[in-house]
């Protein structure tokens, strides 16, 4: 049996095997390699390509399906079964497989080769021609950058960016690679880099249309909506019917907030693909955000009609948590949802729209069978670590202290026109939100990035999750840092605006920000929506968030994320004493004008009567309790959790004290 420590050495002698021409040989280290681990990528692509070139196409085939349960987005596993379908004669099913490959890895050289040659073969001059066109322009970029390239799009990013990096260092400035630099960074989620690079590569190559293209979706990315349409724009101009620019550049107006707009651009664009699931799909989570249900029902049952397997459809009709499935879509789902050939990410959907239509039933059992089932799977994906999100707050009390502040009173802009809400995701903060947005004096926005956006900028460099140089950075940063980031928030939020001298910030997870709040903003309102333990905790392990909260998944991983929230909040209670309102969920169901008038006083806000009526205001909400808000007060949503309760012993164990009280 083979040791960790050994693994990569048989690897390294099959692959060495292969390029010798010994593939006899290589079978025996690719399949000891197999045995340490089944799944192992490589390793199985190198069996098929020994296996082919013995001409055992049918095990070669074989094992290209193992290693396609395992790795479906892998282009050489596409590239290698188009070879084998090359020598079974089979000249429809290798084009199949290879344009499979090439969809992947646009960098595969060989896979384009073969495809001009499989084309002329069937006499399709056109589709020759195109791939002869794209190995012409693989072949005049740097070899380096079309490997890195290669690796880059098999999710090898490591390895990718070492090339590329070297390549740069050594070449100079070249925009395919500034690009290809950008994209790993983008996939790494270092979006302050990409920006840069993407704006160099655009300086050296203004015409570089992928590149700006990039950009523009970088912009969207760091929530920079009037410059990525700045930059659609200018793209439009050039191709005004591209499919990917027009919908790039319907996210830009959904981060704007000008749905009526994105709603037409996605009829236009369904005009010109009526079958396209992922426009039906956006369509409804617009008309859902303005609030034109029967509508964006409508464009979730068509994304289904479209692609019957398409989870995120079903997953979008339960989460409108008004809608009633039919006993055929329940049953629809139950089968797709056990097919073998579902794809994760649909499972997952499905298993969490199966949850809330039978918890609609009161048939708590089966429901929290696929509750559970979709948190696993969801998890699955994740790398959030818990413990990192621990020690991150435990340097946010060892930096953020009294003292800390006392040293820097009257730091920051002194404006008072934000009110932000934070806390925990299905606290109420919707509702606050609602109530504050339905007086004359208040604008409601949307969930504003921009406070983690700043934190991300402060991190530049470092983004090591494990060892951030935030909040220690806010040590060392001058009273005129503050001030100028105050500004620079509220000149970048000033586009959600609609007028009025104040505005609401909901995004709850700054409450891990608060203490940078306060020295940038130090007159903003900071309002802290609480709920009950137990009703929180389990709203969210029975949401599926469309990102981000990857702390949801997982009951032991909610329990110790509120108990981290608590301790955090009661922290800035002693650092900035007087500084955050805490308003409780089950308070404001109860009564609700008093809590009304609490929260208006706090906010130096006149009481007005619209607060109390606020399902009335007519405005656009975008969370998952958008239809909740435009009715009167809610009260059926305070105990939801009583009915699983048989279920979630473990979650009050792993809560403890955060129960009392």
């Amino acid at each position: 049996m083979l040791t960790p420590s050994s693994a990569p050495s048989e690897l390294e002698r099959a692959r060495a095997l292969v390029a010798s021409g010994r593939f006899a040989e290589a079978l025996a280290p690719a399949r000891r390699q197999l045995e340490a681990s089944p799944t192992d990528r490589d390793a199985l692509l190198v069996e098929a390509q020994s296996l082919r070139h013995l001409k055992q196409i049918d095990a070669a085939l074989a094992a290209l399906d193992r290693l396609e349960a395992a790795h479906p987005h892998f282009s050489r596993l596409h590239q290698e079964r188009g070879l084998c379908r090359v020598a079974l004669r089979d000249a429809p099913g290798a084009i199949d497989s290879l344009l499979r490959a090439v969809n992947i890895n646009p960098a595969l050289v060989a896979a384009w080769q073969m495809l001009a040659g499989l084309y002329r073969l069937v006499g399709d001059q056109d589709n020759a021609a195109l791939a002869d066109n794209h190995v012409a322009i693989l072949t005049a970029l740097p070899p380096d950058v079309v490997t890195a390239t290669a690796l880059y799009s098999d999710g090898d990013l490591e390895p990718a960016e070492v090339m590329v990096r070297h390549f740069l260092q050594t070449h100079g400035h070249n925009a395919e690679a500034m690009r290809l630099l950008a994209k790993i960074g983008i996939a790494r989620d270092v979006l302050d880099d990409a920006e840069l690079l993407l704006a160099g590569a655009l300086e050296l190559s203004p015409d570089y249309r992928a590149a700006r293209f990039d950009y523009a979706h970088t912009l969207a990315l760091r929530h920079k909506y009037v410059e990525a349409r700045e930059q659609i724009n200018l793209l439009l101009a050039l191709d005004p019917d591209n499919y990917d620019y027009r919908a790039l550049a319907a996210t830009a107006a959904v981060g704007l907030g000008e749905h009526e707009r994105v709603i037409a651009l996605y009829h236009e664009m369904l005009r010109d693909r009526p079958d396209d699931a992922d426009v039906y799909l956006w369509l409804g989570h617009a008309l859902k955000t303005i609030g034109r249900m029967p509508e964006a029902v409508a464009a979730y049952h068509s994304a289904a009609a479209t692609r019957p397997d398409f989870g995120d459809a079903y997953w979008s009709l339960a989460n409108l948590k008004v809608y009633r499935f039919t006993d055929a879509e329940i049953a629809e789902m139950r089968r797709l949802e056990a097919l073998e050939t579902t794809r994760l990410a649909d499972r997952y959907h499905l298993c969490f729209a199966l949850g809330k239509g039978l918890e609609d039933r009161g048939d708590a059992a089966e429901a929290w069978s696929y509750y559970e089932r979709g948190n696993a799977q969801k998890r699955s994906e994740s790398a959030f670590s818990i413990a990192v999100f621990e020690t991150n707050t435990r340097n946010q009390k060892q930096v953020c202290t009294r003292a800390f502040f006392a040293e820097r009173e009257g730091w920051g802009d002194p404006r008072p026109d934000p009110i932000f809400i934070v806390g925990l995701p299905r606290s109420g903060s919707t509702l606050l939100e609602q109530i504050l947005a339905s007086h004359s004096q208040v604008d409601g926005t949307q969930e504003l990035a921009d406070i983690p956006r700043i934190v991300l900028d402060l991190q530049r460099g470092h983004p090591d999750p494990e060892n951030p140089i935030y909040p220690g950075v806010l040590a060392d940063m001058p009273r005129e840092e503050f001030a100028r980031l105050g500004a620079k928030y509220l000149a970048d939020t000033r586009i959600y605006r609609h007028g009025a001298p104040r505005f609401v910030d909901k995004m709850p997870n700054n409450f891990r920000h608060i203490g940078l709040i306060h020295l940038m903003l130090p007159n903003a309102r900071i309002i802290d929506a609480r709920r009950e333990p137990m009703a929180c905790c389990f709203s969210n392990f029975k949401q599926l968030f469309a990102n981000g909260q990857e702390f949801t998944y997982n009951l032991e991983d909610i329990a110790r994320y509120y108990r981290t929230y608590l301790d955090l909040m009661q922290h800035w209670d002693t650092a900035l004493p007087g500084r955050v309102l805490r308003v409780q969920h089950e308070d404001v169901v109860q009564d609700l004008e008093g809590s009304v008038r609490r929260l208006l006083d706090f906010c130096d806000l006149p009481f007005e009567e619209s607060c109390v009526s606020f399902h009335k205001t007519a405005r656009s909400v975008r969370t998952p309790s958008s239809e909740q808000v435009r009715r009167p007060i809610y009260r059926d949503g305070m105990e939801q959790w009583k009915p699983f309760e048989p279920w979630l012993g473990p979650l009050k164990a792993a809560l403890g004290e955060a129960l009392v009280g």
